[in-house]
């Protein structure tokens, strides 16, 4: 094989570099809960050097950076094309304080905005066929909760994702749109994380048929009950397939296991130095 070595440039005027995409999972991977960063013992994490990264409900400051997060946030955002992938809906990422400006892949996949902030059709089409045949059996599984939650006298908080998508059979053209139960997430009250667990292995060891269909993610204090049809990887590879260059290079860093089947298709990608993907991996 013959190499053109006046065609290299490994070096390039600052003018000149191209950004690499830089896809990230937001929580727990680049900021926290207060009570997560004592957990882990996080370097930097000084009450002076921390800042705040997302509010709750209230618009109360609830999750934090650390200064060395700060300082990679801010690496991203200067030398990356920065794309959000996360399990937040379109309404808690608002309640994000941090910058974005390019492609949001929401909701643990099933949405996907644009750089502009619109929801990019083509893909709700998709999941909106996905999503229309299982809402029976996602109002079956909320009364199965509540009727669990009813017998151990009310340990879990159950909370509905919903958006709009473009049901089945509906013209290209039609822009009009149908609120779909997307998935359900289960807290327990007392963050009992084991309990949560056994519970996620009780319900689908009891109800078999469901298996099918859904899929559990569980990490801490969340557990999340999805159709197999919404994940984070295939928004990922719709977006890396249609949307973005091919010719640029990818990295990506989650802290979830639920986050490493949409990382192993980018060119690089890690995981924080904490977290449960962070302690899944055994050193040889």
């Amino acid at each position: 094989m013959t190499i053109n070595t006046h065609s290299l440039t490994p070096f390039m005027p600052d003018s000149l570099i191209i950004k690499p995409y830089a896809l990230m999972d937001l929580d727990d991977t680049l900021f926290q809960t207060q009570r997560k960063i004592a957990a882990w013992q996080l370097p930097t994490a000084e009450p002076h050097h921390l800042v705040y990264a997302a509010v709750n409900k209230q618009g109360e400051p609830l999750s934090l950076m650390t200064q060395r997060q700060q300082l990679f946030f801010n690496w991203l955002l200067s030398s990356t094309e920065l794309i959000v992938v996360t399990a937040r809906d379109r309404y808690e990422i608002k309640r994000v304080v941090l910058n974005f400006s390019s492609w949001q892949v929401l909701t643990h996949g099933a949405l996907i905005l644009q750089p502009s902030g619109e929801p990019l059709k083509a893909w709700q089409h998709q999941m909106g066929a996905i999503l229309a045949p299982l809402q029976a059996k996602l109002q079956q599984l909320i009364a199965i909760i509540e009727a669990y939650n009813h017998r151990q006298q009310g340990p879990l908080r159950l909370a509905l994702h919903h958006d709009d998508f473009v049901a089945p059979g509906t013209d290209s053209s039609d822009d009009s749109l149908s609120e779909m139960l997307i998935y359900l997430a289960i807290k327990h009250h007392q963050k009992d994380a084991m309990a949560l667990q056994q519970f996620g292995e009780w319900l689908l060891a009891e109800h078999l048929q469901l298996a099918d269909d859904f899929y559990i993610h569980s990490n801490a204090n969340n557990l999340a009950i999805l159709p197999k049809g919404i994940h984070k990887r295939h928004a990922v590879a719709y977006l890396l397939e249609q949307h973005l260059d091919h010719a640029r290079p990818s990295f990506g860093f989650g802290d979830s296991l639920a986050d490493l089947p949409f990382l192993q298709q980018l060119d690089w990608y890690g995981t924080p130095n904490h977290g449960q993907l962070h302690d899944h991996i055994h050193v040889l």
